[in-house]
């Protein structure tokens, strides 16, 4: 049997008096492509923190790639890639002297990155001016480069927090095309998404956290049985809406 590519069990995490993960478990199998769905506060991005290193769980245990999160962070980080939401890139360098940054970080020569960071960049329509800071770019253009950063040094398991988030319909086909290729080279995805359809379309297995529990977990051919939509399974699941009428309109 292969070693899950990622394994939570009864991982808990404690703000205070705050609970933002309550026991939360589950598996991956190496090539899977999991989208992580939850409205906002449900857990998604403390449990990304959590799987990558940046936070510690107050209870439970976290096995990536089939190693202890917390007896070997490098070695983990070594071979993950991870996109967070806020992306957290280093404003006053160029893209291309960025992805230099990252790629050396994982060991890659500079002929290697450079070759790679030109490649990504005509793939995704990342033309900026040659002496462009970061700090310069647009927000969809900074969204592209933390991808680059992500995938840059070919990891075995890749987070993706909302990769879709302020990107152009056109350069969103591509991106969905390169998740897509990289899973079906074996690669095990984790993406987070407020965009149902994409996620529904894109992601063969889904999970549904709310107020930091899992209320859904499996094929989404499965979770939509009965023919209903992704978006209805997850109200369902989660509860808490409520009409869209206005007393002035």
């Amino acid at each position: 049997m292969a070693v899950p590519a990622l394994e939570l069990r009864e991982v808990t995490k404690r703000f205070g008096d705050k609970v933002a993960v309550d026991g939360l478990s589950l598996s991956l199998e190496p090539g899977a492509f999991l989208g992580l769905l939850g409205r906002n506060g449900a857990g998604k991005s403390t449990t990304l923190k959590m799987v990558t290193g940046l936070l510690r769980p107050t209870r439970g245990s976290i096995r990536v790639l089939g190693l202890d999160i917390e007896k070997e962070p490098l070695e983990v980080k070594r071979q993950i890639g991870v996109m967070p939401e806020d992306m957290a890139l280093l404003d006053m360098l160029t893209g291309p002297q960025y992805l230099r940054f990252v790629g050396r970080m994982y060991g890659l020569t500079d002929d290697v990155i450079d070759a790679r960071a030109q490649e990504l960049f005509l793939k995704l329509d990342l033309t900026p001016g040659p002496r462009a800071l970061l700090a310069d770019y647009s927000f969809g253009m900074k969204k592209k480069v933390a991808l680059c950063a992500a995938i840059l040094h070919g990891p075995r398991l890749v987070f993706l927090d909302e990769p879709f988030e302020g990107i152009d319909p056109v350069t969103s086909r591509t991106i969905k095309d390169i998740l897509v290729a990289m899973r079906e080279r074996g690669t095990t995805l984790v993406l987070t998404s407020h965009i149902l359809e994409v996620v529904e379309r894109l992601c063969p297995l889904i999970a549904i956290l709310h107020d930091g529990r899992l209320h859904g977990f499996g094929p989404v051919e499965q979770l939509r049985a009965g023919g209903a939509s992704l978006e209805s399974v997850f109200v369902d699941l989660v509860g808490g809406a409520r009409t869209g009428e206005l007393s002035w309109l």
